[in-house]
């Protein structure tokens, strides 16, 4: 049986649920269909159940149940296995001590107990914003949203739960003694799906380089509890050329773009770029059509030092120095040349921890930005 006519079958016993057809009777069903479900046929099963029109409040309600038919095929997967670093296991570091809390949220026998327990468990929230801002819109691009969508939802459930029982925690312990038992018990259940059925699904779709971009995010949004260690992805198997992948797209710190997307942003800019790495060797220039200084390809790999004239070589040297010793990030000249104002700026490029990677070289005519006054809030393309 193919994975769209399982995945059909798993949605037919489903809709058997919210019939209310007796849960037993339907795990036979099941059982008689399937070994080992897969968290692929899961998401493909929510996922179509959503479009066909069942709103995900509705799938959301009843989500308990379709694990709870599906626990035994899923507790035959394979377990999880990644490197500390990684968002997954970051992730399931965080769900141990999340369970654990949880455990002593139902344990609180005092008004004062239950309250500090009620915001020591409140962290979770950072958990599910990583998970709704950085996991979920990568699998969105892979095409999986039915349990994304879900999962946001009691995202918000937890959380509501969790605002009310701060608001009545110094009423005791009785009075939110079921609110208690319930939000404990949708936690733990959430921990369950998330590492039996969304991050294998994860893994199994994205990219190591995504991983990459995703653990730069996750630094952004933090951690319930300590940062991670430093991680970084193995691009070998999902590389064939340099830092190209697979789609043809280079990964970069913020997005990624094809070779022809940055050559031709580069060409683009109504600038003048020029490169020199921590050798002093000229590595790049961006071909503009109206270049301001002149360049050709038998630059690359000059030595700057011959790139400019005598009178002035010795200031371009000493930038050079001052980046690579660390005590000076930029310079900037201005000249007028021809009628026009030119402003030329050297940058550092450092990479995250420091580390002097080249010398960034802008050279701008800002004789018209010079001359702007007033204001222009309309488009005026005459």
């Amino acid at each position: 049986m193919s994975q769209t006519e399982k995945a059909e079958e798993l949605r037919k016993l489903i809709l058997a649920l919210h019939a209310d057809e007796p849960f037993e009777q339907v795990k036979a069903r099941f059982d008689e269909l399937i070994e080992g479900v897969s968290p692929e046929e899961i998401a493909a099963m929510e996922q179509q159940l959503i479009q066909e029109g069942m709103p995900v409040a509705e799938v959301q309600r009843l989500c308990d149940l379709h694990v709870g038919v599906i626990r035994a095929g899923l507790e035959t997967n394979d377990g999880i296995d990644v490197q500390p670093g990684h968002p997954v296991h970051t992730y399931m570091e965080e769900n141990r001590k999340f369970e654990q809390l949880a455990d002593q949220l139902v344990q609180a026998n005092n008004a004062v107990s239950l309250a500090e327990r009620v915001n020591a468990i409140s962290v979770i929230d950072i958990h599910y914003l990583r998970k709704e801002n950085q996991l979920f819109p990568y699998l969105e691009r892979h095409g999986v949203t039915g349990p994304t969508q879900v999962m946001w939802g009691i995202h918000d459930e937890i959380r509501a739960t969790l605002r009310a029982l701060k608001e009545r925690a110094t009423g005791g312990v009785t009075e939110a003694k079921e609110d208690v038992a319930e939000v404990a018990r949708t936690i733990t259940e959430m921990i369950y799906k998330e590492e039996k059925i969304l991050f294998p699904l994860a893994l199994e779709k994205l990219t190591n380089s995504e991983w990459g971009e995703m653990r730069r995010g996750d630094d952004q949004i933090g951690y319930a509890f300590e940062t991670p260690p430093e991680w970084m992805p193995n691009l070998d198997d999902d590389m064939d050329e340099g830092n190209q992948d697979r789609t043809g797209v280079i990964p970069l710190s913020t997005g990624k773009l094809t070779k022809q997307q940055i050559d031709r942003m580069l060409t683009h800019l109504p600038v003048d770029l020029s490169f020199v790495d921590p050798e002093g060797r000229v590595q790049f220039y961006s071909d503009n059509p109206d270049r301001i200084f002149p360049r050709s390809p038998a630059v690359i790999g000059r030595n700057v030092a011959n790139c400019h004239p005598p009178e002035s070589v010795d200031t371009v040297l000493k930038i050079l120095d001052a980046f690579e010793a660390g005590s000076r990030d930029s310079a900037r000249f201005w000249i007028q040349l021809g009628g026009r104002f030119l402003l030329i700026q050297y940058f550092a490029v450092r990479s995250e921890d420091r580390k002097y990677l080249g010398c960034l070289e802008v050279s701008q005519d800002v004789t018209d930005i010079r001359n702007l006054e007033g204001e222009q809030r309309l488009l005026d393309w005459k």
